[in-house]
């Protein structure tokens, strides 16, 4: 086995199939099939179940899988280690980050970066969560960034970044914002209680912060209507902001400010953390080091800025959002 057949294999496995591997490796469908015909007849059986709904690992594949694998880890780990010792600054740098919000960081620390580095090649995947938490068990992503609680965390390595406070999001106006208190947080704190029966905008089931949501509607002994759910958080303020439905978010400075809504901490204080995500075990080169610092730097800034917002809410301006409009609860069907 030679290096190159081992990436052939791991990428019809990857993709499910001989004809989607063969367009990203650059081959003919016929010349990826030789090569592993090739090596099945020299193993002595098949490596995948072939089908019209895609193709398998066999028991044996399987096996020929996990070591390949590893393999390819190790030998990348093993050029990255070389790299750095040669110190030529040169190469390539996968960083994955959460939609929305990763671009923001992106755009500030990469022309920090580039004139550090400035023959490193930088491939940026716009990725969830779980989908990061793939690559780079798989070794496609040198470094990751996730939100996530300790529950959620897979058995590679997090790195500690900050942590982020659950808030939740009221339409300006909602009688329910005069039922506020004074707290802690960077806002009045309201009780999930006095929104029970109000419908909810939330994120979507594959994202982390949806299992997060969850817990604390059990906590508070409810499960809300849910009007909507949707994978960006501008389109949750814009449904709160026009008074159809509250919402639960995280508190991050480049959180979309909208008109007509209104900010209250929990009296619980849930928070989730912001974390980097590398290999188990995997070498970080000098550069992606360097990149993280960067990364963390912007968003621990972020977050300090998050927890003190300028117009900080006081017990008598429980609205966190100038507000030129003041929502009736007749023309929202509000029921508290």
């Amino acid at each position: 086995m030679n290096l190159k057949e081992i990436a052939y294999i791991v990428k019809i496995a990857d993709e499910g199939g001989i004809t989607r591997a063969a367009e990203k490796l650059y081959l003919t469908p016929s010349a990826l099939n030789q090569q592993l015909l090739h090596l099945e007849r020299e193993i002595g059986t098949p490596l995948f179940h072939r089908s019209r709904r895609g193709w398998t690992p066999t028991e044996a594949g399987q096996i020929y899988l996990e070591t390949a694998r590893e393999m390819l880890r190790m030998e990348r780990d093993t050029r990255l280690r070389l790299q750095d010792l040669a110190d030529t600054k040169k190469g390539t740098l996968s960083v994955g980050f959460p939609p929305e919000r990763g671009t923001s960081m992106f755009t500030h620390v990469y022309p920090l970066f580039h004139p550090r580095y400035p023959e490193v090649t930088v491939r940026a995947v716009e990725a969830s969560v779980r989908r990061q938490q793939k690559l780079v068990a798989e070794g496609e992503l040198d470094l990751g960034f996730v939100t996530l609680r300790d529950s959620q965390q897979t058995e590679d390595t997090y790195l500690p970044i900050c942590s982020e406070e659950l808030v939740l999001a009221l339409p300006a106006g909602h009688p329910a914002c005069r039922r506020a208190v004074p707290g802690t947080g960077p806002y009045p704190d309201l009780s999930l209680e006095e929104v029970r029966r109000e419908p909810f905008a939330r994120m979507h089931r594959e994202s982390t912060i949806y299992e997060c949501v969850d817990s604390l509607f059990r906590q508070a002994g409810f499960f809300p209507n849910v009007l909507f759910e949707t994978a960006r958080t501008c389109t949750i303020l814009e449904m709160v902001a026009a008074g159809l439905c509250c919402s639960i978010l995280p508190n991050w400075e480049s959180l979309p400010r909208r008109e007509g809504v209104s900010l209250f901490c929990l009296p619980e204080h849930p928070s989730w953390k912001l974390m980097a995500l590398v290999r188990k075990g995997g070498y970080l080169t000098h550069p992606a080091q360097d990149f993280l610092s960067l990364a963390a730097a912007y968003w621990q800034s972020q977050q300090e800025a998050a927890e003190n917002p300028p117009a900080s809410a006081s017990p008598d301006a429980v609205s966190t959002f100038p507000q030129s409009r003041t929502a009736s609860s007749s023309a929202t069907g509000w029921s508290c």
